[in-house]
């Protein structure tokens, strides 16, 4: 009679959970490894002594009841490129008009700016809203 061999139970180790904790390991890493600063290498830069101006935007805005501003003041249409002149010479080879228009504007007023723009030598840049539905279309 052999009662010894019958009562011994093997060892067994569970992978599953080690698995698991060695997948989110992995994962930590990856994501840590992208947020961290890949320009590790530090750089005493030179500093200019010139009186260079960062490039200035123009703020063009039109409201629902059509009306036009330029920055803060207050426009007609036939004004507008009065009033954009000397703005866009203070910077004449990169001036750049944002245009910020309610969604019920006319697109001809869109034009009219567009057209005064293109006749000083400025750039336009249209602002918009992003979506809220998550980029789909409405």
């Amino acid at each position: 009679m052999n009662l010894r061999s019958s009562l011994r139970s093997e060892a067994h180790v569970e992978s599953g959970p080690l698995n698991d904790i060695l997948f989110i390991l992995v994962m930590f890493f990856l994501i840590v490894a992208t947020l961290a600063n890949p320009n590790v290498i530090k750089v005493m830069l030179p500093k200019a002594q010139s009186n260079t101006k960062a490039k200035q935007t123009v703020v063009v805005s039109i409201t629902k009841e059509n009306q036009f501003y330029v920055g803060t003041t207050l426009v007609s249409l036939d004004q507008l490129k009065t009033a954009l002149t000397p703005k866009i010479a203070e910077n004449p080879e990169g001036a750049t008009i944002v245009v910020n228009a309610d969604k019920s504007v006319a697109i001809e007023y869109l034009v009219d700016v567009m057209q005064v723009a293109h006749e000083l030598g400025a750039k336009v840049v249209l602002a918009t809203a992003h979506p809220q539905g998550g980029g789909g279309s409405e």
